[in-house]
């Protein structure tokens, strides 16, 4: 079987009209403010709990995107509602499914004020016991990590809270995740209970910097009257912008990853260049003080294997030197090669000795299985239309996916 005969290209959602008016959506905004917004379009103080506590409903637990499927809200309600505010989803450029049921979706969200319509990645992936999806939460990015492919365009703009939400939104509503609704048919997910179970932010670029509309999101996304998605299912990602993980813990209560990739700071100030900003000490030592850290929450550390660079014995001694004390978890990533890259995946013999020894000193180290190889859905490797290879040269390279997060978690969804 070629590489096209693989994938399953998915035909996009039609555009929606321009309508000249540019509608704020109820998507992200918190009870107080979305009860703000009611009573500013003269919804009476007796009625704004109620009217909330349905939109709330209707949003996050029915899933619905039009405001006419409301059913147990009056008409002319739902008309103001359509008037003056949207819940649409963002248009789906591009849908690519995997032979291994991986699925990625290209989305354009529409121009903001004199700003320009963007285009981010979102990946699925599942599991028999899990299906993760990968958010991202910038469209572009700024820490220039010299092995990613997406650190090779600029930084656009942040995400908004309801940017990233509606990422989730379109996955549930793809997969048919919410009640009443079906899945496509001879979609591979988990063999039961929700087909997303797991959220990792490390989509394009670095969730730190864009940390308010992050936390609102994914505060949101963990509410338990509306997404009541785990919190220990849930995992962000940072290179290391150390003043903002301690926050991370405290104000969002998620699992904690870290892109480490090199254990001298020599060398990560080349791999990782926020190294150069927040060191090694400075880093690691904010992992030790992150809230609720215990060995039932360990910390997840990538660690991607570049030959020659990074995959010595030495370097497997020196990461188990810096993270001693730390309750962690360490995923070994083969590193698959993006057009213009320096650098080469370790020899699976060298990938595999390396993870002996970190086993051996007491840490899990599983070495990250390839997902989605065959539509470039890999971490590291999500770019925007306008930023991508033409389709024949991605579709030509292999890419990793992302998973085992989440797997030493309770199963409590």
């Amino acid at each position: 079987m070629s590489v096209m005969d693989a994938i399953d290209v998915i035909k996009p959602q039609a555009p929606r009209a321009a309508s000249g008016v540019e509608k704020p959506s109820l998507i992200g905004l918190s009870r107080e403010e979305m009860g703000a917004a009611l009573r500013e379009k003269g919804v009476g103080e007796k009625q704004i709990k109620m009217r909330v506590s349905q939109l709330w409903n209707w949003i996050y637990v029915r899933g619905v995107s039009d405001f006419d499927h409301m059913t147990n809200v009056a008409k002319d309600m739902r008309e103001m509602l359509k008037q003056h505010f949207t819940i649409e989803r963002p248009e789906i450029v591009e849908e690519q499914v995997s032979n291994d049921g991986t699925r990625k979706w290209l989305l354009r969200f529409p121009a903001r004020g004199a700003g320009r319509p963007v285009e981010i990645e979102a990946v699925y992936i599942p599991e028999e016991g899990r299906g993760t999806l990968c958010l991202s939460s910038q469209v572009g990015c700024t820490l220039t990590c010299s092995f990613c492919h997406t650190g090779t365009q600029r930084l656009v703009r942040n995400l908004t809270a309801e940017e990233i939400l509606s990422q989730l939104l379109l996955a549930r509503d793809r997969l048919g995740d919410f009640p009443d609704r079906e899945a496509p048919q001879g979609t591979i997910m988990p063999a039961e209970g929700r087909k997303v179970s797991n959220i990792v932010m490390m989509g394009m670029g670095e969730p730190l910097y864009n940390f308010d509309a992050v936390k609102r999101a994914l505060l949101i996304a963990t509410d338990g009257d509306g997404l009541s998605l785990s919190r220990r299912r849930v995992t962000l990602s940072t290179s290391g912008v150390v003043p903002e993980i301690f926050r991370t813990g405290e104000e969002i209560g998620v699992m904690l990853a870290i892109s480490l990739h090199a254990v001298r700071d020599d060398l990560r100030d080349i791999l990782v260049p926020i190294n150069k900003k927040y060191p090694l000490k400075e880093l690691i030592e904010a992992c030790r003080t992150y809230p609720g850290l215990s060995n039932a929450r360990r910390i997840t550390f990538e660690y991607v294997m570049l030959k020659d660079v990074n995959d010595s014995l030495e370097d497997a001694k020196g990461l188990i030197k810096l993270l001693k004390g730390v309750p962690a978890k360490i995923n070994l990533i083969p590193f698959n090669p993006w057009p213009g890259t320096n650098y080469q995946c370790s020899d699976w013999e060298q990938i595999e000795k390396f993870a002996d020894f970190i086993n051996s000193a007491g840490y899990a180290s599983p070495i990250r299985t390839p997902r989605g190889r065959d539509i470039l859905a890999a971490c590291g490797q999500l770019k925007s239309e306008s930023e991508r290879m033409r389709k024949t040269e991605r579709l030509a390279f292999e890419a990793m996916m992302i998973a085992n997060h989440g797997a030493d978690t309770d199963q409590q969804v």
